[in-house]
């Protein structure tokens, strides 16, 4: 995954036109879930700013991170200037600082999963919360879903990313609130849904698909192909699932969490 997950610089001004920003409900979910003053914020794999901004005017004073240098070029564009800026991996990160909340949109399942929950705690301060946020940009037809993926089938069979720890999509719990229940390093996670549908055109709907991995991959003469085949079965305008799933979760130390489930009466 690491070369398919350095593959956006290609398409980073196409990430910022197409790809739609995050509601102000979601920074009102995570903030009132910390119930406490968030002043500082890092974020995992921020590209083009998308999630930045919404906490950004907030006040909240974030430090945006990204492998990708053409990514974060586009963010400095559409950002406030207060925001901090640093060209780093996830796993390059070193908690010098730690941040009353980090978190990642849409970018967790890119990141190394050994030590993983280690390395995020040791960025946040003791309470601090830790929030991931994203989901999967689907047609709201299932026959133009079926279209289109019989459009592409000669070249892609399937452009989303499965649950990197195989959870089934039917679960209660989604990935990684999954992990971060069986996390020594985390406590009270939660899951939360904010459901919304987009009407776009066709041609804005491909340029979407111009911003996936599983797209970007793909041999350049070929994804142009992939492209055309896609707007033929569309009509002019489409409705877009961009439904939210929000993963939050509290620091605790591994010592006081594993006292707390000694004495806990179900134990």
């Amino acid at each position: 995954m690491p070369g398919r997950a350095l593959s956006f610089g290609a398409a980073a001004q196409a990430y910022e036109r197409f790809r739609p920003g995050y509601p102000e409900e979601l920074a009102d979910l995570v903030l009132a879930y910390a119930d406490r003053p968030v002043r500082t914020a890092l974020e995992i794999g921020a590209g083009t700013g998308k999630a930045t901004r919404p906490f950004a005017r907030r006040g909240i004073a974030v430090t945006a991170t990204d492998p990708d240098a053409a990514m974060l070029a586009e963010l400095r564009r559409h950002v406030p200037a207060d925001v901090r800026v640093r060209q780093a991996a996830f796993e390059q990160l070193c908690a010098d600082e730690r941040h009353d909340l980090v978190y990642a949109a849409a970018a967790l399942h890119w990141t190394d999963p050994d030590r993983r929950w280690e390395r995020v705690a040791g960025l946040l301060t003791p309470s601090g919360v830790f929030a991931s946020f994203g989901g999967p940009l689907r047609l709201a037809d299932p026959a133009l879903r079926d279209a289109v993926a019989a459009a592409r089938s000669e070249f892609l069979a399937d452009d989303e990313i499965p649950s990197p720890d195989g959870t089934p999509p039917s679960a209660g719990m989604q990935w990684p609130g999954t992990e971060l229940r069986a996390s020594e390093w985390f406590a009270d996670v939660r899951q939360s849904e904010i459901e919304r549908r987009i009407t776009i055109s066709a041609d804005d709907y491909v340029g979407l698909l111009s911003t996936v991995s599983a797209y970007l991959e793909l041999p350049p003469h070929v994804r142009e192909q992939v492209f055309h085949r896609v707007r033929d079965v569309l009509p002019d305008t489409v409705e877009v699932t961009a439904d939210v799933t929000v993963h939050l979760a509290r620091r605790t130390s591994p010592g006081r969490r594993s006292a707390g489930r000694r004495a806990g009466p179900d134990d």
